[in-house]
């Protein structure tokens, strides 16, 4: 009845579902497109950036056309070039001049950094200085005497530390690591090695520091590439996420969820005490004091024994060298006289020049870092003993009175007041 009154009703409906068909059908393909585009480009992004920052292929290019033509030597090598032994693993490079790789070298496993650019001058910011023409392996020349380098080398250490009583023995402990061979001298191309690694502060502190618990034990090298031991957990605390989900997550939201991955309290208390002693360790040391530029977190890991270990040491510089550097910079504001992330002086208005003391000391820059990774869950019994006492080492200044003697107090307060808590614990 109803079709006789209203012949078209019955075509409307076939009509509307196939126009609703072809709707969604454009619909399904339109967001097909947008995720093959999207994935496309995530992908181009992603590659690009790795061939930018990863170029471990032209590093060992580099090195092994050095060695075969018997310009540089070390006790790698000939596991890199020859018997290739040693292998590149996953790329961890942040900065493209500054290869890192974990690697494999036989039964042991390390990281692998390699230097591309010549690193004599520190980089202060958006107007950067003339690069000198870089001449890899240039020093020391042909005829050069050992005493005669190790004049060169005493020069260097003079230049980057000051007058230190016992450079002589500094010079010696290089001198012995630059012996890759073992066979009681340094030749030529191990000289050559030898002497593009000291332009490198992390691996001049690293040398320096080799008998300490908290810095990876170097285990070769080869031009200017060297291998160091392998560390667990590359990372104080946190979980590493793709960087596309990186983008879409607020910086506020981001710290408080670095938080919920760390060990249990004891063992971030084992990890805290670690930081501290190698604060400690660089504090006016035996040669010299050595200043930390970038206290983040990503710089510092762990092992599976909660010991910390130094993952990258590349913005801890010595404090004579960075005096040098910065006595003459010009500047309009203090925002013009900072060093990596966390080595700031003041501007002189009256000069418009940077002065050459820094404003906080290792120490509280350590301390703002542990403030909320061992606040967070800490034992109600010393949680207001611990944050006054970490409220203290923040606020600690270089210019203040009786600085070192605070330093002093303050580091063993906070060392002794974590260690009785965890002494009894199996984490200890």
């Amino acid at each position: 009845m109803a079709r006789r009154l209203f012949p078209g009703a019955w075509l409307r409906k076939p009509h509307y579902a196939q126009v609703r068909f072809s709707y969604m059908r454009m619909k399904y393909l339109f967001i097909s497109w947008l995720v093959v585009f999207i994935g496309s480009w995530v992908t181009y992004v992603q590659y690009s950036t790795y061939t930018e920052l990863c170029r471990g292929h032209d590093c060992r290019k580099i090195i092994c056309d050095k060695y075969k033509t018997g310009i540089i030597d070390g006790s790698a090598c000939s596991s890199l070039c020859a018997k290739e032994t040693l292998y590149f693993g996953k790329c961890l490079s942040t900065k493209p001049n500054s290869q890192m790789y974990l690697g494999i070298w036989g039964n042991l496993q390390g990281v692998i950094k390699c230097h591309m650019e010549e690193a004599a001058r520190l980089d202060f910011g958006t107007d950067p200085e003339p690069r000198k023409e870089i001449v890899l392996f240039d020093k020391p020349t042909r005829g050069t005497t050992v005493e005669k380098f190790k004049e060169m080398v005493y020069s260097l250490f003079k230049a980057k530390l000051g007058e230190q009583g016992n450079l002589s023995e500094l010079v010696n402990l290089i001198l012995s690591f630059a012996d890759g061979n073992k066979d009681g001298r340094v030749s030529l191309p191990e000289a050559k090695s030898a002497w593009a690694l000291l332009q490198l502060d992390e691996f001049l502190l690293m040398v320096m520091l080799q008998d300490k618990e908290h810095t990876p034990k170097l285990l070769g090298f080869c031009g200017n590439l060297y291998v160091t031991e392998r560390v667990e957990y590359t990372s104080l605390y946190g979980i590493n996420l793709p960087w596309i989900i990186e983008l879409f997550i607020p910086s506020g939201f981001r710290r408080s969820m670095d938080q919920w991955f760390t060990p249990s309290w004891p063992r971030k208390a084992k990890i805290a005490i670690g930081l501290l002693e190698f604060v400690e360790d660089i504090f006016h040391g035996p040669y010299g004091n050595f200043l930390m530029c970038d206290t983040s977190a990503k710089n510092l890991g762990y092992n599976d024994k909660y010991d910390l270990k130094m993952m990258d040491m590349r913005k801890i510089v010595p404090e004579m060298n960075l005096k040098e550097m910065i006595k003459d910079r010009q500047c309009e504001s203090d925002l013009d006289c900072i060093y990596g992330a966390d080595c700031r002086t003041l501007c002189d208005q009256n000069k418009m020049r940077c002065t050459t003391e820094v404003i906080q000391p290792n120490l509280a820059k350590a301390c703002q870092l542990l403030k909320d990774y061992l606040l967070r869950g800490a034992p109600s019994d010393i949680h207001e003993e611990l944050e006054k006492q970490l409220y203290l080492c923040i606020a600690l200044k270089v210019t203040a009175n009786q600085m070192e003697m605070e330093h002093s107090l303050i580091l063993n307060n906070l060392k002794t007041l974590l260690w009785k808590k965890i002494s009894h614990t199996n984490d200890s």
